[in-house]
C-alpha cells in the first residue's frame, strides 16, 4: 500500500531533551491514523516537523513521495492542516479569512473559490455565522473555522492536531462523521489527539507516542482484536466457576472471563447447568488497555472519555 508519510529515525531534541526520539511512522494511503500520546508527549513537535513547520535534528521525512522540507512546496499544496489554535484575523468575518487564507494558494475564478468557501463553511457547521466577525467566536467555532481552512482545497491528505478542542460533544460527533465522510471520499487523515474515546471510534490505525518514543503502531482491529476467552454476565459468577472448573479466569463482580472464543458453547453448558446468563460477549481489549500496557502509567494523562 502507497505510504503517506513516513519518518525514519525521526529526532528533536531542545538542548537536553529529546521531545521526539527516533520514532519511525508509517501512515498508508487510506488510513485514518490516530497519533496518541499524554501531552507533552512530543505529537505536536512531531505534527510540525511532518509539515516542514520545524526542522528535525536528524532523521528522515517523506509526505506524500517528497522529501520534507525540500518538497514542501511541492506537496503541501495537496496536504490540509489545522495544528494548535487556528490563526485568524479577529476583525474579519469567517467567509474573508477564508478568501485570504484561498487566496495564498493557486488562484481561480472568484465564483468558483467563493462556491467552496461557502461549501466547506456548510461542511463545519459555520454556515449560518460565516459573515460575523471571527472575535466574536467561541473557542469551538475557531476550532471549525481552523477546520474548514484546512479543508479549502480538498485535500489528499489531512493533518489534524486535537481537532475536536473546545468543541461540546455534539460538536466532536458532528466533526467525526465529517472526517468519515473525507476518509470515504478517498482522503487520508492524519489525527494527533490525547482523546482515547475519539480515536477507538474514528480511527484505522494508532500510533502511541510516550516521551518521544513510538512504543506502538498497528491497525487497531488488530489491537483490539478477541483474546480468546468469553465474558459472562451473571448474578451468580461462583456457580459459573463451579460449572466450568478450570476455565474461569477472572470474576469482577457479576462480570466472569472464561477460558473459551464460541460463546455459543458457553452458554450451552451454563444454561444446561441452570445457571442465569444476562450477557455475553467476546473479550476484547480496550484502546486505553492497550495504550496503558505499551506505555505504561505515564499515560494516566490520556484521557479515555470525552
Amino acid at each position: 500500500m502507497t505510504s503517506v508519510i513516513t519518518t525514519r529515525a525521526l529526532v528533536k531534541r531542545y538542548g537536553a531533551l529529546r521531545a521526539v526520539d527516533g520514532i519511525d511512522l508509517d501512515v498508508r494511503a487510506g488510513d485514518v491514523y490516530g497519533f496518541l500520546g499524554a501531552n507533552g508527549s512530543g505529537k505536536t513537535t512531531t505534527v510540525r516537523m511532518l509539515l516542514g513547520l520545524v526542522l528535525p535534528t536528524s532523521g528522515e521525512i517523506e509526505l506524500l513521495g517528497g522529501r520534507m522540507p525540500r518538497a514542501g512546496r511541492r506537496v503541501l499544496p495537496r496536504v490540509g492542516a489545522l495544528i494548535e489554535a487556528p490563526a485568524s484575523y479577529g476583525h474579519l468575518s469567517g467567509r474573508e479569512n477564508l478568501a485570504l487564507l484561498d487566496a495564498s494558494g493557486p488562484a481561480g475564478p472568484w465564483r468558483t473559490r467563493k462556491h467552496r468557501i461557502a461549501e466547506v463553511l456548510e461542511q463545519v457547521g459555520l454556515a449560518g455565522v460565516g459573515r460575523r466577525p471571527v472575535k466574536a467566536y467561541s473557542l469551538g467555532m475557531r476550532q471549525r473555522l481552523g477546520l474548514a481552512g484546512a479543508l479549502l482545497r480538498r485535500p489528499e491528505l489531512l493533518v489534524l492536531d486535537e481537532p475536536t478542542n473546545g468543541l461540546d460533544p455534539q460538536g466532536i460527533t458532528e466533526i467525526r462523521n465529517l472526517l468519515l465522510e473525507l476518509h470515504r471520499a478517498g482522503t487520508t487523515v492524519f489525527l494527533s489527539s490525547h482523546l482515547l474515546a475519539e480515536v477507538e471510534q474514528l480511527c484505522t490505525r494508532v500510533g502511541v507516542l510516550d516521551r518521544g518514543r513510538l512504543v506502538l503502531q498497528e491497525e487497531l482491529a488488530t489491537l483490539t482484536a478477541p483474546t480468546g476467552a468469553t465474558v459472562v454476565q451473571t448474578p451468580t459468577p461462583d456457580r459459573v466457576r463451579q460449572a466450568l472448573d478450570g476455565r474461569v479466569t477472572a470474576i469482577d463482580g457479576e462480570r466472569v472471563v472464561v477460558r473459551g472464543a464460541d460463546p455459543a458453547e458457553v452458554n450451552r453448558l451454563l444454561v444446561s447447568a441452570g445457571i442465569p446468563v444476562t450477557g455475553l460477549a467476546l473479550q476484547r481489549p480496550t484502546l486505553e488497555q492497550v495504550v496503558l500496557a505499551a506505555a505504561g502509567p505515564s499515560t494516566d494523562r490520556v484521557e479515555a472519555s470525552r
